[in-house]
């Protein structure tokens, strides 16, 4: 259990590192920094647009509106962009 939370977390830091390098590229299309600079300010936000105390829809729309975002905004970047960031961090990891 300890080490699937583990490798989690470093899925979830490598995820941060390559959506702040793909932001900063100038190769990225503006409305996917836009998208994307969205996911995260909404996963940052202190308060939730569908209040939790909603029964099911109230959790469930964390899990679906920021990997919607995300998935968007990947859609619109040039595969290169992505691939030589992944490499770069997966070079960088030990």
């Amino acid at each position: 259990m300890c080490k699937k939370l583990i490798a989690k977390g470093k899925q979830l830091k490598s995820a941060v590192k390559l959506y702040k390098r793909v932001i900063k590229d100038k190769r990225t299309p503006l409305p996917a920094k836009i998208i994307l600079g969205l996911a995260v300010g909404y996963m940052l936000m202190p308060f939730d647009i569908i209040p939790d105390f909603i029964p099911v829809i109230g959790h469930i729309d964390d899990a679906v509106i920021v990997p919607l975002l995300v998935f968007i905004a990947f859609k619109m970047i040039p595969k290169e962009v992505v691939e030589d960031y992944r490499l770069q961090i997966n070079n960088l990891s030990p």
